[in-house]
Formats: structure tokens, sequence, C-alpha cells
């Protein structure tokens, strides 16, 4: 049975405070149907300064959805670590693995835009050892022990709901992120599809004797919309797809890899390349996929397409798969 997934990031160009408060509604809502038809996870992520009102607030986001549902988890993919403040975030992520009683996943990047640690003043050129402070702080901070944080003596309530500490990832595609998830013992959640990282990962685990898992991408991961006559959608909605597609590629460096890439420049391209698919809810289930992301408010995507997607995926792809 795949893993099935949907996704918000809230993404809307040029809309005005009451679009994105019908939208973060209407993202709710869809979360509370994904949760009642089976779906298995709800995946958002974190950026800032965004001109298209990219979700800042993932968290806050998730602790909206927890009150909305009952059993779906939310997965953070990721939170850009060095951008918080280590004891603030333990806090706040012990409170929501409270609430939701576990089902909070959060996968610690350091993420990938310098105009992001420019905005809240925050040295790029010290990313990597203040990820290592926020991982090593989260650790200590949920054991419920005194422990030592910037010279003093400090000590955070409550402990979370999961034992030993809710599940935290080190996401990336470097070496180094691979490097520190293995010295931390903590599983890696590799940005992509990238074997040799995985390896590499599973060496130094090896030399830092600790214990550790790799969750990564399929070699084949595309973001879905489902939709009864696709060469319409693409006609009508491949514009959103396009934005979001473009928007990752002007942010993304060459040495980044992510599973969600794309070189592609018009709608046509994008369709040909095959990051981002618009299917049949048959054509969905036979891709035979091990992860199904739905992507329902892609780009700025009407909210009245967006629940047509989703309800063709909970109700004719989901239980075809297993669900």
């Amino acid at each position: 049975m795949p893993v099935t997934v949907v996704r918000f990031n809230l993404v809307a160009p040029g809309a005005g405070p009451a679009a994105l408060s019908a939208r973060y509604r209407a993202a709710l809502e869809m979360a509370a149907y994904a949760d009642e038809h089976g779906i298995g996870t709800v995946q958002t992520e974190e950026h800032h300064g965004a001109d298209d009102n990219w979700l800042p607030s993932p968290f806050a986001f998730a602790g909206a959805v927890f009150g909305a549902t009952r059993r779906i988890a939310v997965t953070v993919s990721a939170v850009i670590g060095p951008l918080h403040d280590p004891l603030r975030l333990a806090e706040e992520i012990a409170v929501l693995d409270l609430l939701s009683g576990g089902r909070l996943v959060t996968v610690a990047g350091i993420g990938y835009r310098p105009e992001e640690y420019a905005l809240f003043g925050v040295d790029w050129k010290r990313r990597g050892r203040l990820q290592d402070e926020l991982l090593e702080t989260l650790l200590k901070a949920w054991s419920g022990d005194e422990f030592d944080h910037r010279g003093r003596t400090v000590r955070l309530t409550p402990r979370p709901y999961t034992d030993p500490h809710p599940l935290l990832l080190v996401g990336g595609s470097s070496r180094a992120a691979a490097r520190r998830a293995a010295r931390l013992g903590l599983p890696f959640f590799p940005s992509a599809h990238l074997p040799e990282l995985e390896s590499y990962y599973k060496e130094q685990l090896a030399e830092y004797g600790t214990e550790g898992w790799v969750m990564m991408p399929a070699a084949e991961t595309p973001l879905l919309h489902i939709a009864e006559d696709p060469d319409r959608a693409w006609a009508q909605y491949g514009e959103h797809f396009l934005h979001e597609a473009r928007t990752y590629a002007s942010w993304q460096s060459g040495q980044i890899r992510s599973a969600v890439r794309s070189a592609a420049t018009t709608v046509a391209e994008l369709r040909t390349e095959g990051v981002y698919r618009i299917l049949t809810p048959d054509q969905c289930v036979g891709l035979g996929l091990d992860s199904l992301v739905l992507h329902p408010l892609v780009g700025g995507m009407p909210v009245e397409e967006g629940w047509r997607s989703l309800r063709l995926f909970a109700e004719r792809v989901v239980p075809a798969v297993g669900g």
C-alpha cells in the first residue's frame, strides 16, 4: 500500500488578506476531509518573505490541522532550523506532539535561500554550526533534564508525548547533512533520490557507533493533481504548476538536489517533464508508486478545483491502492 500525502504550502500570488484567509480555512477543511478518507499525511513546509505568500509558519498550520483531525500525521518538510531559537522550537514541537498524540513529524533542514537568513539577521555562513546547536538542543530539551545552553543551565517543560522524543529527521542533499544525522543518531531525509548519500550515511552510522534509518524519496516522486480530463486541466490550470516550478528553480542553485526540481520554462515543457502530473484516477492508480503526493492548491490553484482533485483522489484513488 503506497503512502498517501496531501501537500499544502498555501501559495497564492497576489492574494489579499480575505482571499488568503479563505484559502487557509479551505486547507483545514481539506485536511479534515483527507483524515476522514484514510489519507495518511499532510505535508507542509517553510519559506519566508516570498512574494507569492508562501507559508512561513508550518507549526502554526500543523496545530490547526491537528485540531481539525484525529488520525492524520503532519510532516513539516522542512523547517529551516537555523532561523529558529532552539529553546522556543523545542517547546513548540513538544506542545504539538502532546496536542496531536504523537502525529507530528519534523524534518530539519538548513534551507538554500540566503535572503531568508538576511530577513531574520542570521549569519548564512554559520548555518551549519547553528543547525548542530539546534538539533543538539532539541534532543537535550526533550529529555526533561537540566542541560547547559549558551552558558546557562536550563530545563524545559512539559516533556513531549512521544518517547524518547518527537520524530525528528535531518534533511538535506549534502554529505554534511548525512554526517550530522549519523553523529546524532537521527534518521536522515535526503531531499531527492540519492542512493550514494544513503550509503554514506550508513557508513557514518558505523563510524559514530549510532543507529538510524533513511526516509528517501523514490526515483519517481511526481506531484499530482487528479482530473477527469487532464488535457482540459493542463490548459486551464497549467500556469499554477509552472508558477511553483519556476519559483523553486529561481531559489535553488546548481548544487541543490531536490525531488521536485524542474527545468521547465513553459507549461508544455512542464507537462512533458513529469515532475508535476495531472492524471485521471485510473492513471494515478496505474502508476504503481510507493508514494502518492497530491498537491491540490498548487501555485494558487482555485480552491474549487483543488477540492475536485482531492475528492477524486480520496474517493477513487485511495480505495483502489489499498487505503
